[in-house]
């Protein structure tokens, strides 16, 4: 990460459908994400990453939404509790 800033930060090489490997953030404390996982990503770079420039959609395809999630939930692909 770039300084001052320090966190282990999860990232993925990521293969596009057109071909191009880009680097791509996944957000959210813990993932699922395993060597041949399907995702989603959007634009969106990562200010501590220098060439990370994509985010992974939580929530879609092979990728789990954040568990106990209770705000911000549809940035991380999270149902709405039960009461």
């Amino acid at each position: 990460p770039k300084k001052p800033n320090s966190a282990l930060r999860k990232t993925a090489r990521v293969r596009l459908s057109n071909g191009i490997e880009v680097t791509s953030y996944i957000p959210g404390e813990g993932h699922n994400l395993q060597e041949h996982s399907v995702v989603l990503i959007r634009g969106g770079r990562v200010k501590d990453l220098p060439g990370t420039r994509y985010h992974i959609v939580r929530g879609t395809l092979d990728t789990a939404g954040v568990a106990n999630r209770k705000q911000a939930r549809s940035k991380y692909g999270a149902k709405k509790p039960k009461k």
